[in-house]
């Protein structure tokens, strides 16, 4: 589900920035805007990231090896966090160095409504790209905040695949604002400084999703609720509690469980194995991404103090 999601996400994004790339290109060819430059690569960087991101999907289908033994699901992590990258060093450096530049070294726009009418053709684009991954998006999110499912989301992604396209859009909207400004006032420093909020915003974009891959990639545990129903599932039955448990995502559908469980008293070798057993069972019907579920019996010793 978060996998088809994702894709199909995805696919939007990439057909939508291909497309958009090409227009604002021609653009830039004919007016010679930076905002449209700068718009330009950022639409180049977006649609390489896209196949980035499927490529991660792709890999990290492998199956496990002796050398990895716990697979490749981790190489979704690996491509988003090489998306966030590019989105800095092609999309938001770029676009402050041109937009410094076109501030200090001023250049009169030429057939400037030719930019106009792409950026406007490409906001049409980009929002069909953006509702697309807000719809997939939104059967995962639930009742989190859309800051809340970036941050939390195990799927990476929607979540790169949504500021993306906000950043996108927003771009859009201050190339179209520069454009226009230079238009109006006859100044077209107007023009390199809707290329300078564009490289900010992408820059923040940048960090915020670097940071959230880098958390994925170095390995994220359950969310509280999941540990919690976790927890719950495996005290029933024969387990008296739970002494310890450590859980860490190695994909974005694949749980990593192991704990340490006090059982009750008296039991006989084959009770053991079939409490260890059924609470697996329980785990992975309550929470299904738990696949990889280590268990150990143990005595419970309080601490006294």
């Amino acid at each position: 589900m978060a996998a088809e999601g994702g894709t199909k996400a995805i696919l939007a994004a990439l057909f939508a920035n291909a497309g958009i790339a090409v227009s604002k290109f021609v653009g830039f060819l004919i007016t010679g805007s930076s905002s449209m430059l700068a718009e330009s690569v950022h639409s180049v960087a977006d649609t390489s990231n896209q196949g980035l991101l499927l490529l991660g999907q792709k890999t990290s289908k492998r199956k496990a090896t002796k050398a990895h033994p716990f697979g490749y699901g981790r190489e979704r992590y690996f491509y988003s966090f090489i998306v966030a990258l590019m989105l800095f060093t092609l999309g938001s450096a770029f676009a402050l160095y041109e937009g410094i530049h076109k501030i200090q070294h001023p250049e009169e726009l030429s057939s400037p409504m030719v930019a106009v009418v792409i950026l406007v053709l490409a906001i049409l684009l980009e929002c069909y790209s953006f509702r697309t991954a807000i719809v997939e998006s939104r059967r995962l999110k639930g009742d989190k905040s859309w800051w809340a499912f970036i941050r939390q989301s195990k799927t990476p992604e929607l979540p790169v695949v949504l500021l993306e396209d906000a950043g996108a859009l927003f771009g859009l909207v201050f190339a179209l604002l520069g454009v226009g400004l230079a238009v109006v006032t006859g100044d077209p420093v107007w023009d390199g400084l809707g290329t300078v909020m564009i490289g900010v915003l992408l820059g923040v974009i940048a960090v915020t999703l670097i940071v959230e891959m880098k958390s994925l990639l170095i390995g994220e545990g359950a969310s509280d609720s999941e540990l919690a129903a976790i927890t719950d599932e495996l005290a029933s039955g024969d387990v008296e509690r739970v002494i310890h448990i450590r859980t860490q995502y190695l994909g974005p559908d694949e749980l990593l469980v192991a704990a340490k469980l006090a059982l009750r008293d008296g039991l006989e070798l084959a009770d053991v194995a079939r409490a260890i057993d059924e609470a697996e069972k329980r785990v992975r019907e309550k929470v299904p991404a738990a696949r990889l579920i280590y268990l150990e019996p143990d005595l419970y010793r309080p601490v006294r103090v």
